[in-house]
């Protein structure tokens, strides 16, 4: 992907090859066009390219076959996890009742039908990049106006005010645990590094799922002049850039297996060599790392070393999701509200009765970056407008819509009694023990798409500890296999 002077970077993911060759050629007026057919080439094209889109139209219907929107579901968290910034424009053939509000929930900016006008994708595409360009200026200005930018005075957030606070200044090393969209780099350099003794140095960050896993030591460590193609010279790499600053780790759980070794050693004892290099040098580099992922989990499953695990987590934070912190949804909406208002020189909008109180219940599944999407989109529909209950809800993910509006009649006895006696009076055959497997696994598989596979998370939303849930899980799966037998 070149980066051409005055045109921003698109990225076109799509199979169909008529789709991206009419999109290629139409679209390349006013952008700089790549195309990948799948979400491993585009994964693997984005790690190994220096330049990277600032917006991306992916299809949902990606392979391998048959077509289904899980690929492209998946891509779009992957992709924000690769450049948070970077806007996202769903093109697909899909409901887009159901799967646009789902991909919105995800961090999408906007859905799009097939068979779509050029011309109307055109237009799409540059006002999701103004829009882009409103929300930079709006979140300069709120970064100078405030030292830390997470908001909040619910219980959850001050509890994290009050962790990073006693962890600042130490030299010991950081986790911080949180779904996607939850602030994690937030926390990690605004309240670790900004409000202490470091905030004066350098501080530098890595995505550890952002980059190839073959550039993940040299970008660390640096590399001697030859040691690679391409190694045109020495090149000190991110552990002595920071200096005794700080060097943030983003998605640790994507860091290749056999370079974990080499991380732990300069936890230990600050040392590490070049690529290249026999040398040994020295870090006095502060390493916060963030993940959302349970990585209990994967040193469980062999694909994190247990021993890199204990040196990360001597201090262990947990980014509250959106939806654990009450009032705090109404604070941020006021928020975000002002600040793109102000930004777009429009009259905010305001919410209807009905539809402040599906705020409040709703679950909020991609946190924080989901609210501030659903607030630009609100400011830009409907400027110094009422939003209703019905407006709000054609931006909510229908699924997590579905779960926050559904009530299990557990409450009225008579009522589930009456339910239950339905059920056994259709049923033609009926096994209690199935049918309490089924509601259970629905749960949990519910609970995990909700914290996007984050099983400690999914424990604590069903009211269980973790080890209760890898066993409900176990034993849900024999059952699931004794079936097929």
């Amino acid at each position: 992907m070149s980066d051409k002077v005055g045109k921003p970077l698109l990225l076109i993911v799509d199979d169909d090859s008529l789709i991206t060759d009419t999109l290629s050629y139409f679209l390349s007026r006013d952008f700089d066009v790549s195309v990948a057919a799948s979400r491993a080439e585009c994964i693997d094209r984005l790690r190994n390219t220096a330049a990277q889109p600032q917006i991306a139209l992916i299809d949902l219907g990606l392979p391998p076959l048959p077509h289904r929107p899980d690929e492209g579901f998946a891509l779009i968290p992957e992709l924000l996890a690769h450049s948070p910034n970077m806007k996202i424009v769903v093109l697909s053939g899909q409901n887009e009742e159901a799967h646009g509000r789902h991909a919105r929930a995800l961090g999408a900016t906007e859905f799009v039908a097939k068979p779509a006008d050029p011309e109307s994708l055109r237009e799409v595409l540059l006002r999701v990049l103004a829009l882009d360009d409103a929300e930079k200026t709006a979140l300069a200005g709120a970064r100078e106006a405030s030292q830390c930018e997470l908001l909040g005075a619910s219980l959850p957030i001050l509890k994290l005010h009050e962790q990073t606070r006693q962890y600042a200044n130490s030299p010991f090393p950081v986790l911080i645990e949180g779904e996607s969209g939850s602030g994690k780099e937030i926390v990690a350099q605004c309240c670790l590094h900004r409000q202490t003794d470091r905030k004066e140095r350098p501080f530098f960050a890595l995505n550890c799922a952002a980059i190839s896993p073959n550039l993940v030591e040299p970008t660390l460590f640096g590399y001697a002049k030859g040691s690679f193609t391409g190694a045109t010279a020495n090149k000190s790499g991110y552990f002595e850039d920071a200096g005794d600053g700080t060097l943030f780790l983003d998605e640790i759980g994507e860091l290749p297996l056999d370079l974990q070794p080499k991380l732990l050693r300069v936890l230990e004892n600050g040392e590490f060599q070049r690529v290249g290099e026999t040398q040994a040098r020295i870090s006095h580099a502060r390493v916060i790392a963030a993940t959302n992922r349970d990585l209990r989990l994967e040193v469980r499953e062999g694909r994190f070393r247990a021993d890199l695990y204990h040196r990360l987590s001597v201090f262990t934070i947990s980014v509250p999701p959106l939806r654990e912190m009450g009032e705090d949804k109404r604070l941020l909406l006021d928020h975000f509200r002002a600040l793109f208002a102000s930004q777009s020189e429009q009259a905010p909008f305001t919410l209807a009765a009905d539809a402040e109180e599906l705020w409040m219940d709703y679950n909020f599944p991609g946190n924080v970056r989901e609210l501030r999407n659903i607030v630009i989109r609100l400011t830009t529909k409907y400027p110094g407008q009422v939003v209703t209950a019905t407006a709000l809800e054609s931006e909510l993910d229908s699924q997590s819509l579905e779960l926050t509006q559904s009530r299990l009649p557990t409450s009225d006895p008579i009522e589930l009694i009456a339910t239950a006696q339905r059920h056994l009076q259709q049923a033609g055959s009926f096994s209690l023990d199935d049918t309490l497997h089924q509601w259970e696994d629905a749960y949990i598989e519910a609970a995990q798409r909700l914290t996007q596979g984050n099983l400690s998370q999914a424990a604590k939303l069903l009211g269980i500890n973790r080890t209760t849930l890898y066993s409900r899980i176990e034993t849900l799966a024999r059952v699931k296999n004794q079936g097929k037998h």
